[in-house]
């Protein structure tokens, strides 16, 4: 199975905001990695979660579905690609892209146009994929293998920024307000609601019928009580040190 190059997000977004909401703890992060900037531009930007309050933030996002999205009060929003932005060496005090650097074709090219549209940091919120729990590799291996194409390693993404870098850890919080894969590490039954799939990216790189075939067999082995009697120790966590990364540049 080859991978979708893209996932469109013309017709995929029309509900994200339903479960896609920025998590206040991994907002902190970000707003700290940011330091003292107050001219932001918001990379791959979608309906604006983790926009930093009371800095100046312009947002580069080239689906007009996920523009649409936006709330109101929200930073404006352009329609441009990563790879080309229309900007200025140095027109911004900070870049930042959160969960997007998979979507883009050209990922080297859109890390670069953001260390050189900055003058200060650049702050990517993306996965490290093999860190993913254990029990999504069991029982979701087919879209998670489909998606390792489009994550580039980390230190690759460390690399394409250049600059003085560096690599936080972020700890998926065990209620964590953004439905990204990885966020139900300790909730597993919730993936089992296709409104919420419907707002994760990686089932869409799936031939059709396989992600029911999937999540069939992730909700027998819940019905069965497989998942609890391996796994459910998780529940009692309150977060999980998993695939979650900050790649921070410092020219």
């Amino acid at each position: 199975m080859a991978p979708k190059p893209e996932v469109d997000y013309d017709r995929h977004g029309r509900t994200y905001t339903r479960h896609r909401r920025a998590d206040p703890r991994i907002a902190a992060r970000i707003k700290a990695a940011l330091g003292e900037a107050e001219t932001v531009l918001n990379v791959g930007a979608g309906t604006g979660s983790y926009e930093p309050a009371g800095r100046r933030v312009l947002a580069v996002e080239p689906s007009a579905t996920m523009r649409a999205q936006r709330p109101p009060g929200a930073a404006p929003a352009i329609e441009a690609r990563a790879e080309a932005l229309p900007f200025e060496d140095d027109s911004f005090d900070a870049a930042m892209a959160s969960v997007t650097i998979h979507h883009w074709p050209e990922q080297a090219a859109g890390l670069a146009e953001m260390r050189r549209v900055a003058r200060g940091p650049v702050v990517v919120f993306s996965f490290d994929l093999p860190a993913l729990p254990p029990w999504q590799w069991e029982l979701l291996r087919e879209p998670i293998e489909l998606e390792l194409p489009r994550f580039r390693a980390i230190e690759e993404v460390e690399a394409g920024l250049g600059g003085r870098t560096r690599i936080e850890r972020i700890p998926t919080p065990a209620d964590c307000a953004d439905g990204f894969f990885e966020a139900f590490w300790n909730r597993p039954e919730a993936l089992l609601d296709p409104r919420l799939r419907a707002c994760q990216s990686i089932w869409e790189l799936l031939e059709p019928g396989e992600e029911e075939r999937i999540v069939e067999r992730l909700g027998a082995a819940l019905e069965a009580g497989e998942w609890d009697a391996a796994h459910g120790h998780l529940r009692e966590q309150e977060s999980f040190d998993g695939a979650l990364r900050l790649v921070v540049s410092e020219p």
